[in-house]
């Protein structure tokens, strides 16, 4: 869908074009492009997209948030993670170094492992275990919220993706 708005100013004309693109392509009005894998929103519309109350988040909601995934991680939401094994990877990215953001800015890297325990079970490589099948391979960034300085709770080695089929 297409909307093109036209203002008239005096003599002269303003042309002021907005776009909403379908689900074939382009950003939703969440901050999604599923097309190119890429959510660019706030943690808000985050929550608004899964049908929360846009303050799910807490005091983290305003912040900004960029995720990025692959077509594996399509795949395995897709099948449920039934038909491993999977190559999906996963990354988030959150700045609340705006107005009226927490303060946070923290980076996340997440990998399809198969089984591999507990929420938070580490993991001897340096990560950890989340959701049953899911490694985080790091974990890191700056919070006043919970504490002064950088912290690290995941780093594994490697860190990279092209790593773990």
């Amino acid at each position: 869908m297409k909307k093109i708005i036209a203002f008239l100013v005096g003599s002269a004309s303003l042309l002021v074009v907005s776009v909403a693109f379908a689900a074939g392509g382009g950003f939703d009005q969440f901050g999604y492009n599923r097309t190119a894998r890429i959510f660019n929103g706030t943690g808000s519309s985050w929550c608004l997209d899964r049908g929360a109350d846009q303050n799910c988040m807490g005091i983290y909601s305003p912040d900004k948030l960029i995720m990025k995934w692959n077509a594996e991680w399509d795949r395995g939401n897709d099948e449920d993670w039934a038909n491993p094994p999977y190559r999906a990877w996963e990354d988030n990215e959150w700045n609340g170094n705006t107005k009226d953001g927490s303060g946070a800015v923290w980076h996340y890297k997440i990998v399809w492992v198969g089984p591999c325990g507990a929420d938070y079970t580490p993991l001897a490589n340096g990560g950890y275990c989340i959701w049953g099948q899911f490694e985080t391979l790091m974990d890191q960034g700056k919070d006043p919220n919970i504490g002064p300085g950088h912290m690290w709770f995941a780093h594994a080695n490697p860190t990279g993706y092209g790593a773990y089929k």
